[in-house]
């Protein structure tokens, strides 16, 4: 399967520990195409959530008719063995908000 910056793709996030999202659960493609299209078998996730918080890492979004956010504050490094399909591609508005979030977690 080909994957991209900004797809939503269902991933099956079990096993996890603590406080990490658990389930098997929408995310965004966070990492860049040139490791996404490499023979790279690893990809940088982050989970949508219908719980809403109100914390600066968070970024609203509509997905599969629902209103949620990405919760960046649970970036993961996935194995693509852990995709199950792509459910679709965030609209340009939020992949600008996705990016200004980031810069401002990472600066």
């Amino acid at each position: 399967m080909v994957v991209s910056r900004f797809d939503v793709l269902l991933i099956k996030l079990d096993p996890t520990v603590g406080h990490e999202i658990k389930k098997t659960r929408p995310c965004v493609v966070i990492s860049p195409d040139e490791i996404n299209h490499s023979h790279s078998g690893v990809l940088l996730v982050a989970p949508l959530t219908s719980t809403s918080r109100a914390l600066p890492t968070r970024v609203p979004t509509h997905c599969e008719g629902k209103d949620g956010e990405i919760a960046l504050e649970q970036i993961r490094s996935i194995d693509r063995q852990r995709i199950i399909k792509k459910i679709s591609s965030l609209d340009g508005q939020t992949c600008q908000k996705l990016l200004q979030t980031l810069q401002a977690l990472f600066s």
